[in-house]
């Protein structure tokens, strides 16, 4: 039993599952990897070709590089070829890769070399690797071949060794994801001898390749940075494959790096050990950056320095992350605690005993407080040449010459006052004019000038106050101690000036952008419609950043620019190309991306919670976005998103509504149809029935009652099709009544006695004031008005008669048809005139089509009028519709021939 309870638990890691499901809906990369030019990369990978081909693979080589080499050259024949695309690049005509070649083509597998390759400017990626992830992408397996001194990682660790700066690079990250990795190694001295024979480089290069960069140590340790990375990347697929079958094995680590960065040189040499760190452990590690949140000490260098560190990172395959606080010590031990990080790296430079004493080190203090966490110290090299570190100082600060020129001017301003106080009075305490200067300097220019004007006014209290004058002795013990006591508080007093003033200055630019992201926030949520949310973070946008925004929006298979501000901006066919990668892939693209950087606008994706809803495009220049401008806009665009998916969403509730309101306009119509319809047609089957087989054996009187029924009937039948072809013209906009005057009173009659020969048994009583004024209208559809109303009082009114009357009221002809039946529930009262509404009788049947009144009020509206329904209207039952029409101008009326 403990047995297959043990092997009920053992699943597959849901990770490593979704991971493998991922990688079967791309394609597969397999990267061929050397350790020095010419070990024979090309050369195998287009044997293995060769054999595929034969065994009838569909493999095309989009790009093979054979260097001259003749036994290279010669594997080439019998694989198809795609044709290189022609790029001019300064002066000079390259034939490069073609991806859209590759893209239309789209073999099962295409053959790439040199995955490093940088391509030429106005390509739509910078780098060869971002062709092969495109093809992978789409579903493409690509063969590629790589050096190992190409990857990101090793670059200065390579420069150390051979002397020489490899400038081709490829994220470790591409590596990693790679599904195979087929190691082509050779013997360095067996290298060395291919080198001399020419069978790498020309001979003229050759001879020169061996003096520098072909040397057997140089070889030797690129031969084991090859194994070792390949060892990696074995043990990876190992891991994987013990995860995705829930096998218990020995896991190949379970550390987990926290490495510490900041904007100084030391920090890129910092990533690049901890990333060799990393993958020698098989570890995950983390790239954190701590920012104080009581200053504002981001400068346009820091964070590009910043940027760049944290893209060197990620392209290596580490995770970044930015951290607020004051305590960094603090901060960096809660984020180890927080992910189970298990050694922390960071850069720690030579300290000097006396400013270790006074000032200790970052380092120094997380090494005393990391209980049961490794540090790992990465050091700058001897022959570096390490900067001077400087206090950066917040927006706003005055530079060292201008911090002592303020604190001149402070100074020497106060030592006058006080000599012309001093001429006037003798004061005791005329050292606290000083200390006012120490102040203002603090506020005007800073900790630096608070610091000088606290020393200058030292020396200008003691010159100018203390015996003997004019002189910087000091005579008596008590003034040294004042004097001291004196400069103390002051430049503490100036300190706290400072650091003041520092957190002004840091409070009111957030409060800025604050106000903005407020301002911007209440203007979008008085947006209803996805344009005016558009046309709001555009102008929005372009008022804050003081750059050209456009915005598109996906319209079926392209896009379509929504708004642009200012109205001239364009976009060319580079910017739209990559505006359509941002749509496709849903990341940025454009200038300062790998993707597309020759066009002039950045785009970012605008994602929504159900997937993209625009592409936003921001005008990029040389100067570069500060860090309070990349927040604002990273914020305006998810608020914009946000926006544009509700007013989506929203669109799609009204559309969504209108089908369901159609869904039942159409159930009510085909119920009507079928129940109105129905009926007669029973009767009349019926009736032709009875006198086709029966008639000659019928009476004279049952004949005639039959023919009758049908006459009825069919009558029914007619007004209820006149009913739909009414209702059609209200809809459709069509109907036009005429406008004539009309004779209410005539109308009213003729109305009753039509009604009366529907309903014979029925009791139809009238009242009519005399002199009614005429009215202006159609006498046809009032008469159809009428009579739908009295079809109405009929069906619901009971037993009971039904009342017509007609009289003036003020300025209006008022109609009112009464019945006395059971009367309209108050909460349906306004709905007695919608389309299909039926009201039940007594017995629970509904007759009707439901169309009477509405065709009622239709055709009273388009005359002009008003109808309005009225229950319960006599002794607490019944239901009055009541027609209102203006009085027309009888002397007008007269007149009209």
């Amino acid at each position: 039993m403990a047995d297959d309870d043990r092997d009920d638990n053992r699943r597959p890691d849901p990770d490593a599952l979704l991971a493998l499901a991922e990688k079967d809906r791309r394609g597969k990369l397999t990267v061929f990897l050397g350790a020095a030019p010419g070990v024979g990369k090309t050369y195998a990978m287009l044997t293995r070709a060769g054999r595929l081909k034969a065994e009838g693979a569909d493999i095309v080589v989009g790009l093979a590089e054979t260097h001259g080499r003749s036994e290279t050259a010669a594997l080439l024949d019998g694989l198809e070829a795609l044709p290189r695309t022609r790029v001019a690049h300064r002066g000079r005509v390259l034939e490069e890769f073609d991806l859209d070649g590759a893209l239309a083509r789209h073999p099962r597998i295409v053959v790439v070399d040199e995955l490093a390759h940088s391509n030429p400017e106005g390509s739509r990626h910078p780098k060869r690797h971002q062709d092969i992830e495109e093809l992978i992408a789409a579903g493409i397996d690509v063969w590629t071949a790589l050096n190992i001194q190409h990857l990101e990682s090793l670059a200065d660790l390579v420069a150390q060794i051979t002397g020489v700066t490899v400038r081709e690079r490829v994220p470790d990250v591409v590596l990693k994801k790679a599904d195979e990795v087929v190691l082509v190694d050779l013997p360095p001295t067996e290298l060395i001898e291919r080198l001399k024979e020419g069978k790498v480089y020309l001979p003229e290069s050759a001879s020169r390749a061996v003096d520098r960069f072909f040397r057997l140590g140089n070889l030797t340790a690129l031969r084991e940075l090859a194994l070792r990375r390949t060892a990696d990347r074995v043990d990876d697929q190992m891991v994987d494959y013990l995860k995705q079958n829930a096998i218990e094995g020995p896991w190949a680590t379970g550390e987990r790096l926290l490495v510490c960065v900041g904007p100084d040189d030391l920090s890129e040499k910092v990533v690049r050990v901890a990333s060799r760190l990393a993958s020698g452990l098989n570890a995950p590690w983390l790239v954190v950056s701590i920012e104080r949140a009581d200053r504002e000490v981001e400068t346009t260098v820091r964070l590009q320095r910043m940027e760049g560190l944290f893209r060197l990172a990620e392209q290596l395959g580490a995770e970044t992350r930015r951290v607020v606080g004051n305590d960094f010590v603090e901060e960096i031990l809660k984020l180890a605690r927080r992910e189970h990080a298990t050694q922390i790296v960071i850069g720690a430079r030579r300290h000097h005993g006396w400013t270790r004493f006074f000032s200790p080190s970052l380092p120094d203090a997380l090494s005393r407080r990391a209980a049961g966490l490794g540090v790992y110290f990465v050091t700058p090299d001897k022959k570096e040449k390490l900067p001077v570190p400087t206090r950066l100082s917040p927006p706003g600060v005055a530079s060292f010459r201008q911090s002592a020129l303020i604190a001149v001017a402070f100074t020497g301003a106060m030592a006058a006052v006080g000599k012309m106080i001093d001429m006037v009075a003798e004061l005791p305490n005329i050292s606290l004019l000083f200390l006012l200067a120490v102040l203002g300097a603090a506020v005007m220019g800073g900790y630096v000038s608070a610091f000088i004007a606290a020393v200058l006014s030292a020396l200008a209290y003691n010159f100018f106050f203390i015996d003997p004058l004019h002189t910087f002795t000091i005579t008596a013990p008590h003034e040294v101690f004042a004097l001291v006591v004196f400069l103390t508080v002051a430049i503490i007093a100036g300190g706290f000036a400072s650091r003041i003033k520092e957190q002004a200055e840091v409070a009111r630019v957030r409060a800025t952008a604050l106000q903005s992201l407020y301002d911007f926030s209440r203007k979008l949520s008085t947006t209803a419609k996805a344009d005016d949310a558009i046309w709001v973070a555009v102008s929005h946008l372009q008022a804050s950043l003081k750059r050209n925004i456009v915005l598109l929006l996906p319209d079926k298979s392209d896009l379509k620019v929504a708004a642009v501000w200012p109205p001239d901006t364009e976009l060319d066919v580079t910017d739209f190309t990559a505006a359509r990668w941002t749509r496709d892939k849903q990341e940025q693209a454009g200038f300062g991306t790998g993707t597309l950087p020759n066009s002039r606008f950045e785009f970012r994706p605008l994602m929504g919670p159900h997937g993209l809803v625009g592409v936003c495009g921001i005008q990029q220049t040389d100067v570069r976005l500060d860090i309070n401008a990349e927040r604002a806009l990273s914020a305006i665009l998810d608020q914009t998103a946000i926006a544009l998916d509700r007013a989506r969403l929203s669109e799609a509730s009204v559309e969504q509504a209108a089908r369901l309101e159609g869904e039942r306009y159409r159930e009510a119509l085909l119920s009507s149809i079928s129940h109105d319809l129905r009926t007669p047609l029973a009767t009349i089957m019926g009736a032709v029935t009875s006198l086709r087989q029966l008639g000659d054996k019928m009476t004279p009187e049952s004949r005639v009652d039959l023919l009758q029924s049908i006459e009825e009937e069919g009558s029914r039948m007619s007004r209820f099709v006149g009913n739909l072809l009414d209702m059609t013209r209200i809809e459709a906009g069509t109907l036009k009544p005429k406008s004539d005057w009309v004779d209410v009173s005539d109308v009213v009659q003729s109305a009753v006695e039509r009604a009366r020969k529907y309903f014979p048994g029925r009791l139809i009583e009238t009242g009519i004031a005399p002199d009614l004024p005429l009215v202006e209208g159609d006498s046809v559809l009032l008469g159809q008005v009428l009579f739908n109303l009295l079809d109405n009082a009929v069906k619901y009114g009971g037993d009971e008669p039904v009342n017509v009357y007609a009289r003036r009221d003020g300025a209006d002809v008022l109609i009112s048809v009464t019945d006395l039946g059971k009367g309209i529930p108050p909460a349906e009262i306004d709905r007695v005139f919608e389309k299909f509404y039926r009201r039940g009788k007594p017995d629970g049947r509904s007759p009707g089509t439901g169309l009477g009144l509405s065709i009622a009020r239709g055709f009273v509206e388009a005359m002009g009028g008003k109808i309005h329904a009225e229950s319960p209207a006599l002794k607490k039952k019944g239901t009055r519709i009541v027609i209102r029409f203006p009085a027309g101008d009888k002397t007008k009326a007269c007149k009209t021939p």
